[in-house]
């Protein structure tokens, strides 16, 4: 039988790199790098620092305390250690291969800035942020976090010696990750050998993109993909085959259930209308998110 494969709508490159407090150098892919945020839904920012060779420094880097809510953070450390630290007295360290997913919900205060050790000796930095949406019914559940370690993956190997899938959420061929979501996610990450293939099918249904952190892959057995490159497919039905090109290429993939609901965007805060907006600064301003002082 012919594979049916699902159809590609677009590649895309992200913003200029920027700095984000003085800890991370990133390139905005979405909202602001491209304009296809209710394409992409759930996911509703991704910020990719590539690998970045920070210096030593007795400083530590990073960024100060600030505040969200409506949505979730999901930090995606791939080499370097990053820390967090909230108001509500939650504190951790995750590094390469671990993740950080933080559901601000009602909002909180918190600061992410590079570990004291890692600052000291300096060192490669690459990691990924994503925004992820909560759906109006879970925009204000109480803060919390899952630190999802290397190790509680959910972890398969590719045919013939081609690689590792790593699951973080959702599942791949029948494999489950860890994270516990509010609508239905996919995200995985697959480290491909040389020639190594991959070959799933998700919901037509949910939003779904690849994107290439390292090297050079097939998709499709057609479509030439390179690092740096945001892979959106139709909602269409249909395999997705990812063949990597070189031996240590790396792709993430993410996929999702839209949440069709307005969103409205301001800064730290994700809401579904402009009166939430003004009301989460007000909260903010009047100290009900917490005591900044942490």
């Amino acid at each position: 039988m012919m594979t049916t494969f699902r159809k590609m709508e677009g590649t895309y490159t992200g913003a200029p790199f920027h700095m984000v407090g003085d800890g991370f150098r990133v390139s905005n892919y979405f909202p602001s790098g491209n304009d296809f945020q209710q394409r992409i839904s759930p996911f509703i920012l991704m910020d990719y620092n590539a690998p970045y060779m920070f210096p030593p420094s007795n400083e530590v880097k990073g960024v100060g305390a600030h505040p969200h809510r409506g949505f979730e953070t999901v930090t995606i450390a791939y080499e370097g250690k990053i820390e967090h630290h909230d108001n509500h007295g939650n504190h951790g360290v995750i590094g390469s291969g671990d993740v950080q997913w933080m559901t601000a919900g009602s909002g909180l205060l918190h600061k992410e800035y590079h570990e004291q050790a890692f600052s000291k000796q300096g060192g490669l930095f690459q990691m990924i942020q994503l925004w992820v949406n909560l759906p109006r019914a879970h925009k204000m559940h109480p803060p919390k976090y899952q630190e999802l370690l290397n190790q509680d993956m959910g972890k398969t190997e590719l045919p013939n010696d081609g690689g590792t899938v790593r699951v973080i959420a959702g599942e791949y061929n029948g494999v489950k990750g860890p994270a516990t979501t509010f609508s239905p996610i996919h995200m995985f990450d697959i480290a491909f050998k040389e020639k190594g293939k991959a070959q799933f099918e998700l919901p037509a249904s949910f939003n779904t993109a690849v994107f290439v952190l390292k090297g050079h892959v097939t998709i499709n057995e057609s479509h030439p993909a390179n690092d740096g490159d945001f892979i959106l497919f139709e909602n269409a039905s249909g395999e997705i085959v990812i063949e990597g090109l070189t031996d240590d290429t790396l792709v993430i993939v993410l996929s999702g259930e839209p949440i069709n609901e307005p969103i409205f965007m301001h800064g730290p805060f994700v809401m579904n209308s402009r009166e939430e907006i003004i009301a989460a600064f007000e909260d903010y301003q009047a100290g009900k998110m917490g005591n900044p002082n942490f």
